[in-house]
């Protein structure tokens, strides 16, 4: 998957496969705290980095969520609906949310490599 578009920060991108999503990437810790919080949807994905979980508390719509190593392997792929808080996971360093299917649409699976380009 290759990941291109608008985000906070122009020309960031994820690559595994060969499908090309837009890309948000939440560096801060102020981007990360608020995630998808208030919006109504979502294209393509947002990255949080550093982060090893999540929760959906306050959202409006259910999400897929990708825990990603150091090395930035899928540790695990979970969709949670919104009112939820997921269980942080210790190997994780990362974390990829995109709308509810589209990570399934997008080959993103366990085992997966993504490569994240211009990403710290």
């Amino acid at each position: 998957m290759k990941v291109f578009g608008p985000s906070p920060e122009p020309g960031r991108a994820i690559s595994a496969d060969a499908s090309e999503i837009p890309l948000e990437i939440a560096g801060s810790a102020r981007a990360r705290r608020r995630g998808l919080l208030g919006r109504a949807g979502v294209t393509g994905a947002l990255l949080l980095t550093p982060a090893r979980g999540v929760h959906t508390v306050g959202m409006r719509f259910a999400v897929d969520v990708a825990y990603l190593d150091r090395e930035w392997r899928v540790l695990s792929v979970r969709t949670m609906p919104p009112g939820r808080i997921g269980v942080p996971r210790p190997r994780a360093r990362h974390v990829i949310e995109a709308a509810a299917g589209s990570l399934a649409d997008w080959g993103v699976r366990r085992g997966a490599r993504i490569v994240v380009h211009g990403a710290g």
